[in-house]
């Protein structure tokens, strides 16, 4: 969902959430300016293991050349192949691995109350080594040494990295998989497996022993939960040489190991002169503790039925033009769109320039949006002066900061919205309309009801990943002097087959493009139920943007290098 705004979190709290899980990208500070404006809603973040090099939520890279969503949990990984900014690494769109398990103080004063370990597909040995390094820090006890070692070579991309809590986004953050750092794991296996040979005692058990003449030996037992188990066994003998004792009573019943119990309490009733097996007792323990676990696997059934609400057919009327543009220079030839958007930070008197000259105009929201918020803010409110209401957003984040501002909401194809439930939540939040997720198919696009005008890309380079750590500045670029242009430098990156991918900053973040742009110019006709098209531009000159508009009214398709994206494959 790409939480990472204290609107954001708002938000959440707002429709119902009592958890936010706020994106890795963000600093300690960020973090705690989101707990220190949502005292009343909990804070989950990650811990340790793999950074994806997009913002989470954000990524359409694995879609695009595969068809395998990582927004739905199918990541091709793609970041992790070879890609090349000027003076880079050659893999400058590759992570190391967070890890903030020796700093869990430092994410608990930031308000983080939940700790994820990320863990998608990895070894047993990987999963035992992290947890119990977590069970230690976030018990407040010092992480042996050794168990450090072994978890950076269980797996880690060349070491590990705190680049994204520190607010540290540099060179060092960048890391790859090396053979050295497989061999080393291999090393380590058959040691971590003895972390999970057993179970962690982690459920406290509480046990009454009753030892009488001439009645059954009695042994009950509950749970933290309330769960009681009551068990007989033998009856016990007259000692004849050492009678049984409390002390070694309790010393055979603290023996769970092996089950996911330990002692908490144990009371005994035992009369003198008695004598019990402790194979007996041993048996006894067992027995109780095995129908203790099956009784606290038995939950209560609830009953529950889910029925999908009856989907309302959507009947779009005449299909408008909308357009985005990278800056404040707007082209004649668009009139043809009912609104047009610039992005946030366009000085206020080309905004209003573009007014005189007759456009509806918009202001674009950037997707990223870490530490900015507030100036994002003072910007819609300069809009708004000038009689500027309309806002383009692409996540919740944007969502929440226009909703406070009291904006006219139009959502972006990154709130991911692929379905008609999605559809229904936006109009009940108040949103004029929206673009549907690209990685929709037409067919999927067309087939959505409710009754929320929706639209979709016809032309443009496609958004493949938004990054917080700039790719092309792990090449040496120096960066951006401010959160609203680019750093000047030519900004491409260079895959393995020599193909080139636009990068340019968007707000707080960088944005990574297709290397060539999608065009559905001259297939109107096969956008049934959309209610709006958009153009998209970034790289194009002048001239190329008024050609775009000249074939969108003629709906007549261009030549050149072009993608359809996945209007016609869609996602697995």
């Amino acid at each position: 969902m790409s939480i990472h705004t204290p609107a954001g979190v708002r938000f959440c709290k707002k429709i119902g959430f009592e958890r936010v899980v706020l994106s890795r990208e963000m600093s300690l500070s960020e973090i705690a300016a989101c707990k220190k404006e949502n005292p009343q809603i909990d804070l989950e973040a990650f811990v340790h293991g793999a950074l994806c090099m997009s913002v989470s939520g954000q990524c359409y890279f694995s879609a695009m050349l595969g068809s395998r969503s990582g927004n739905r949990g199918q990541c091709a990984q793609t970041c992790r192949l070879p890609f090349s900014a000027p003076g880079g690494t050659g893999h400058d769109l590759s992570l190391k691995d967070l890890s903030m398990i020796s700093r869990v103080s430092d994410l608990t004063k930031a308000g983080v109350m939940s700790l994820k370990i990320e863990g998608r597909m990895k070894r047993p040995e990987y999963v035992a080594a992290s947890s119990r390094a977590c069970r230690f820090a976030a018990d407040g006890e010092k992480i042996p040494q050794e168990l450090q070692t072994d978890l950076e070579q269980v797996f880690s991309r060349s070491g590990f990295t705190t680049g994204f809590p520190d607010g540290k986004r540099d060179r060092s953050m960048f890391g790859t998989r090396q053979p050295e750092d497989s061999q080393k794991a291999k090393a380590v296996f058959p040691k971590l497996h003895e972390l999970y040979k057993g179970e962690y005692p982690r459920v406290s058990v509480s046990f009454f022993l009753k030892i009488k003449k001439d009645f059954p030996v009695t042994l009950l037992a509950e749970d933290e939960n309330g769960h009681q188990v009551k068990v007989d066994g033998p009856v016990p003998e007259d000692a004849k040489t050492r009678a049984i004792s409390e002390e070694r009573c309790k010393e055979q019943l603290c023996k769970t190991g092996g089950s996911p119990f330990f002692v908490k309490k144990i009371s005994t009733e035992i009369e003198d002169g008695l004598s019990v097996p402790m194979k007996e007792l041993n048996a006894l323990r067992r027995q109780t503790l095995e129908i203790l676990l099956d009784k606290r696997a038995d939950f209560p059934k609830i009953p529950f039925e889910y029925r999908l609400p009856q989907k309302m057919p959507h009947h779009a009327e005449k299909v408008s033009f909308r357009a985005h543009f990278p800056t404040g220079e707007i082209p004649q030839e668009a009139d043809c769109c009912e609104l047009i958007y610039v992005p946030c930070g366009v000085p206020q008197e080309t905004l209003t320039a573009l007014q005189k000259r007759g456009f509806r105009v918009g202001i674009e929201l950037p997707r990223g949006m870490f530490g900015i918020e507030e100036q994002l803010r003072k910007e819609l409110q300069k809009a708004k002066e000038i009689g500027i209401l309309d806002v383009f957003a692409g996540t919740l984040n944007a969502v929440a900061l226009a909703q406070e501002e009291g904006m006219r909401i139009h959502g972006g194809y990154s709130l991911n919205i692929f379905n008609t439930q999605a559809l229904n939540f936006l109009e009940e939040e108040g949103l004029c309309d929206t673009e549907l997720s690209f990685e929709l198919s037409l067919q999927q696009a067309c087939s959505l009801g409710g009754q929320l005008p929706r639209g979709t890309m016809v032309y443009g380079r496609q958004a493949l990943m938004l990054t917080r750590c700039c790719p092309i500045a792990n090449g040496g670029c120096p960066g951006r002097k401010n959160p609203w242009g680019g750093c000047g430098n030519p900004r491409t990156l260079v895959d393995r087959k020599e193909i080139e991918f636009p990068v340019s900053c968007v707000g707080a973040c960088s944005e990574v493009y297709n290397s060539v742009p999608l065009s559905l110019l001259g297939r109107q006709r096969e956008l049934s139920n959309l209610d709006f098209v958009s153009v998209r531009f970034t790289t194009e000159t002048l001239e190329e943007e008024c050609n775009i508009f000249t074939h969108l009214k003629e709906d007549k398709p261009i030549l050149g290098a072009l993608t359809r994206g996945l209007s016609y494959r869609g996602v697995l």
